[in-house]
């Protein structure tokens, strides 16, 4: 009996869930219990932005996101983080290469010890899922000492599972063997491959006194009521292989009647009655059998082992009746496979699959969830079975979403062309206006007024000329004296208007004393202003500079996008017809998967056929005998 060794994909997948989802927070400094408490701050928005694709389950938009924002060099602040978190989105694909290179990149910067025993643990888990297994013992083997506790036992699970891969069973043995030693309570997985490993190793009894332990342990939940029943499985062929057929039917009967092993667990407990020379007996579990699902490999044996019972009983019209009940089933099976695939083969499996499985986006723990339709479904069961097709099909369905995705994107750049006209049109009509308010500013005007305002004041603060920067009450009052003196200039040496001099005298000092004394204000003010006006001149060159340099870079920059969206086209009408290419060789290796499922399925009918038809001329001969032997008898 072959008997698997992997782990649940289901453990595995939710491995590698938490190895992207801790992606982000593997390379983040050492924080307090109070910072851990509070989060990890995000100080580039972009970087927000991807956490929040990544954490809505868009993992496609995430990559592409982060990649862009890194190219552009938006997520400086968190460059490490950033490129961890790429790393395990491209683990989370199945690029364990890209992954590995960024990792060792990572770790050769000098990460922390914890964060590089993470990185290359799940690395190794996800090269080992894809069945690369030099690759994921290279990986497993950078692994030091600073793994978290809750994963040594899957590493350690890990590297046995390499070594069973390469059937090195004694190694896998010891290593576990050494794990237990350290365990108190070691998981139902490491008991269980370290069974297995022990018998392919030689040690049957070793193994065997193991896994009857574990198919007597209680468990907790389903998965180790299932491990459970796979250990007492295994337990029963091996002791049916090696004639203990009470032994076999002791375990067998540990298997629980509604379990994914109890369709095995009846046959072999029904045959180990047969061995037994009970065939009574034998019937309960394979009559139980018939009435379960006929493209389960048990219940197909189980017509064959039905009319051999009835045949040990002597019952030999009911064996023939069943023998020939089972011919003709086999017959049915077999036409109802070709038609089942005659529908993979023309598409009608993968075609039902992506309309009854739709999804926002590609990713690595997208499953399917509604089964399509086809002649005999229940053909599928064992097809679904296989990691081989899950696999496939992920990678048919990630081809189909990236065809789609270009196709947006063609339709994309026909909308980015169409923006950029509307661009190139608005640049031409606005163009015209802003040469013309650009051309209305003399500047060099400007610049004369603001060299003659400055040479002025330069001349006032030389000079200490107050008056020039009189105010206008001032300059009417100096108009005033100035009239008044003039008026008494022209009336002589007269003595009786001295007191009239005098008074102009005293109030044309009144008035230079007062602008004498406002001197230093208004002399500050005015280089204040020519400061402002310096600036507003500047900034009016500024402007006109970048006129005139946007006059000569738009037009390029136009041409650049222009050129950028035809490189983008041909890059996708380049990368559209080998998409296609892949897709249809993808689509050809899946439904060969299905299909190979099914002539093996045929192959077994065959077999069981060919047994039947051989049980049946069986049954004829003893018939012919017996009437031989009545005929030869005297006749009294």
């Amino acid at each position: 009996m072959r008997t698997s060794v992997h782990p649940p994909l289901k453990r595995l997948a939710a491995g590698l869930v938490l190895a992207v989802a801790c992606a982000a927070a593997w390379a983040a400094p050492a924080k307090t219990d109070a910072a851990d408490e509070k989060g990890v701050v995000v100080q580039d928005p972009h970087y927000g932005d991807v956490l929040f694709h990544f954490y809505k389950g868009r993992y496609f938009t995430a990559v592409t996101t982060l990649m862009a924002s890194q190219q552009f060099g938006r997520v400086a602040q968190h460059a490490d983080e950033a490129e961890m978190l790429r790393g395990g989105l491209l683990l989370s694909y199945g690029l364990h290469k890209e992954a590995g290179e960024i990792f060792a990149a990572l770790i050769d910067k000098g990460v922390a010890p914890s964060v590089r025993d993470r990185a290359w643990f799940f690395l190794a888990k996800i090269r080992y899922q894809r069945g690369f297994y030099a690759q994921a013992e290279e990986a497993i083997g950078r692994i030091g000492d600073k793994l978290p506790k809750q994963l040594e036992e899957e590493r350690a699970l890990l590297q046995a599972n390499l070594l069973l891969a390469r059937a090195d069973y004694a190694a896998a043995a010891t290593l576990l063997n050494g794990y237990l030693a350290d365990k108190k309570d070691p998981s139902f997985f490491t008991r269980y491959n370290l069974g297995v490993a022990l018998i392919r190793s030689g040690e049957i009894e070793r193994g065997s006194a193991l896994l009857d332990t574990l198919g007597k342990t209680p468990a907790d939940n389903e998965e180790q009521r299932t491990l459970r029943d796979k250990a007492n499985v295994a337990l029963g062929f091996a002791a049916l292989q090696d004639q203990r057929p009470e032994v076999a039917r002791t375990v067998l009967e540990r298997v629980r009647l509604k379990s994914l092993q109890s369709n095995k667990a009846l046959l072999g407990f029904g045959w180990a009655s047969a061995s037994l020379k009970e065939p009574k007996r034998a019937l309960v579990p394979w009559m139980e059998l018939l009435e379960r699902d006929a493209s389960d490999s048990a219940v197909l044996e189980a017509r064959i082992a039905v009319p051999y019972a009835y045949a040990e009983l002597g019952a030999y019209g009911q064996a023939l009746e069943r023998y020939n009940d089972a011919i003709a089933q086999f017959e049915r099976e077999a036409s109802q496979l070709d038609q089942s695939i005659a529908a993979i083969r023309a598409g009608k499996l993968l075609a039902g699959l992506m309309e009854r499985n739709p999804g926002e986006e590609m990713g690595w723990f997208w499953n399917i969830k509604e089964l399509p339709e086809m002649p005999h479904g229940g053909h599928l069961a064992q097809v679904f079975a296989q990691h081989e097709f899950q696999e496939a099909f992920k990678n048919f369905r990630d081809l189909q979403f990236l065809a789609k995705n270009l196709a947006d994107w063609q339709d994309n750049l026909g909308v980015y062309g169409d923006m950029l006209d509307n661009r190139r049109n608005a640049y031409a009509q606005r163009l015209p206006a802003v040469r013309a308010q650009a051309a209305a500013v003399d500047i060099e005007a400007l610049q004369k007024r603001r060299d003659a305002a400055a040479a002025e004041v330069a001349r006032v603060e030389t000079e200490q000329d107050a008056a020039a920067y009189a105010d206008a009450r001032q300059r009417a009052l100096m108009e005033r004296l100035a009239s008044v003196q003039a008026a008494l200039q022209a009336m002589g040496n007269d003595p009786a208007l001295a007191p009239q001099r005098e008074r102009a005298r005293l109030a044309a000092g009144a008035l230079t004393w007062e602008m004498a004394r406002q001197l230093p204000e208004r002399s500050w003010e005015a280089k204040k202003q020519l400061r402002t006006i310096d600036a507003n001149l500047a900034q009016v060159r500024e402007r006109d500079a970048a006129i005139a340099q946007a006059q000569k870079d738009e037009p390029v920059r136009q041409e650049k996008f222009a050129a950028r969206i035809v490189e983008l086209d041909q890059r996708i009408k380049g990368l559209v017809p080998r998409v296609a290419e892949l897709s249809r060789e993808q689509q050809g290796q899946v439904q060969e998967l299905a299909v190979a499922e099914l002539v093996r399925q045929k192959e077994r009918l065959a077999i069981y056929a060919t047994q039947a038809r051989y049980a049946v001329a069986q049954l004829y001969d003893r018939a012919n005998v017996a009437k031989k032997d009545d005929d030869a008898a005297p006749k009294q």
